[in-house]
């Protein structure tokens, strides 16, 4: 029976056999039936590589157990269905910390990988697969391959970004990183336009671990304007460790019938956000608002309206692009939620791992026929300028700038499992 699944965007819909995978010893019935098979874990992706249309997704919250850990080394073993939340909470109060984590904690562990996720510290850390040390990948033939960078090193490669082709990841081996509290030493910084954001990341990413910035897409006093946070983890070892993060402090109970976001109530909230700061404030503040602010509002997606919402992410290898890509933002209509960070330029983890250096750009739209039809401009920017989109975060970039963005995209394929599939890449490896 087909049941509707969504992502977190909630576009595009999708209807699948949905398979619940509570046990790494569970039967699956790869051979009992005539559909493709995909892992899919809290479905956070924006995009439809989370998504399987009218085929099966194998759902791996039931995979929720930690199985093992070394508190003095911080190596941690747990299976792929684990959601970042329940990691922290476990190893916060006994001194550590994700090595990388994207802006929401509620992301499976073996999505993380699937995606190779990145964070506000990419300059100096990386993405979430340069920490993982090893994993299993259970193929649709019953073989179980025990990968890592010495032993099925091929595998290990292809699976980290590999959006779930390659098979089901069962459990995740990854290396925390320790820490002294649960705070951080956090500044945010009000710059006028794009140029400051780039000296100010000049001055920054050799001293702080973590940075980024929101911007205004929609202002017309200065080009790009707005908030950058940088930020450390706390050493101060009297300072006492709290517990970790819990739920919202703010829910959303329904799907506004109507999408509260317009270019002009965007204008006013984008204003009222950068104005109502300080030129620039440090503080002391809790991990929490620090990597989840979006987290603390629940079901925040909510208020894009019963059609949902599309993201669109690129990275930016030069300047001129990135001016031109926040300028043709507001054609679009206005990016509610405008997020910019400079990456760093170490070796690609994954062979479809997306990050790279350059500028990466998010952008967010309420679904509308207009953004449709303008995105692709976006798009054009990007491959004109050497950059690529990220996959986890697309529904709709056409497959010939797919294959523009990765042209290494061909040695994925001997390492696809023959039973799994995905809509994004029906969709991008179509001729």
């Amino acid at each position: 029976m087909l049941t509707e699944v969504h992502n977190w965007a909630r576009f595009p819909r999708s209807r699948s056999i949905v398979i619940p995978v509570n046990s790494r010893n569970q039967e699956i019935p790869f051979n009992k039936m005539d559909v493709s098979f995909l892992p899919h874990g809290m479905g956070r992706s924006l995009g439809d590589s989370c998504l399987n249309d009218s085929n099966a997704l194998l759902m791996t919250r039931g995979l929720n157990r930690i199985i093992a850990f070394d508190p003095l080394g911080g190596r941690l073993v747990a299976e792929a269905g684990i959601t970042f939340d329940a990691i922290l909470r476990f190893s916060i109060p006994q001194g550590w910390f994700l090595p990388v984590t994207p802006g929401t904690r509620f992301v499976s562990l073996g999505g993380a990988v699937a995606n190779d996720v990145h964070g506000k510290n990419h300059h100096c850390a990386g993405t979430f697969g340069h920490h993982v040390v090893r994993f299993e990948l259970r193929r649709s033939d019953g073989s179980r391959l025990l990968c890592s960078a010495d032993e099925n090193a091929d595998w290990f490669r292809a699976t980290i970004g590999g959006l779930g082709l390659t098979g089901l990841t069962e459990w995740v081996e990854v290396q925390l990183k320790p820490i002294t509290n649960s705070c951080m030493d956090s500044e945010i910084i009000r710059y006028r336009d794009v140029d400051e954001f780039y000296a100010l990341n000049a001055e920054s990413l050799d001293k702080y671990e973590y940075a980024v910035s929101w911007a205004d897409t929609l202002s017309s006093k200065g080009l790009g304007r707005g908030l950058f946070m940088r930020g450390n983890h706390n050493q101060d070892s009297e300072r006492k460790t709290r517990k970790a993060p819990t739920g919202p402090y703010i829910n959303i109970p329904g799907i506004f019938p109507f999408s509260l976001l317009n270019r002009g109530t965007l204008k006013i909230f984008n204003s009222v956000f950068y104005n109502a700061r300080p030129a620039r404030k440090t503080a002391v503040v809790p991990i929490r608002p620090f990597f989840y602010p979006l987290d603390m509002i629940g079901a925040h997606h909510h208020i894009y309206g019963p059609r949902g919402m599309m993201q669109w992410q690129g990275l930016i290898p030069s300047r001129e692009a990135v001016r031109e890509v926040l300028t043709t933002s507001a054609d679009v209509g206005g990016s509610f939620l405008t997020v910019m960070k400079v990456m760093g330029d170490q070796p690609p983890a994954g062979l479809l791992s997306f990050s790279g250096a350059g500028v990466t750009i998010a952008l967010d739209f309420p679904y509308s026929r207009h953004a449709l039809e303008t995105l692709p401009r976006l798009d054009e920017i990007v491959a004109a300028a050497g950059g690529r989109l990220y996959p986890a975060k697309d529904a709709r970039m056409s497959g010939a700038n797919f294959r523009k963005y990765f042209p290494q995209w061909q040695e994925l394929l001997p390492f696809i499992d023959p039973r799994f599939s995905s809509s994004f890449w029906r969709r991008v490896t179509a001729t």
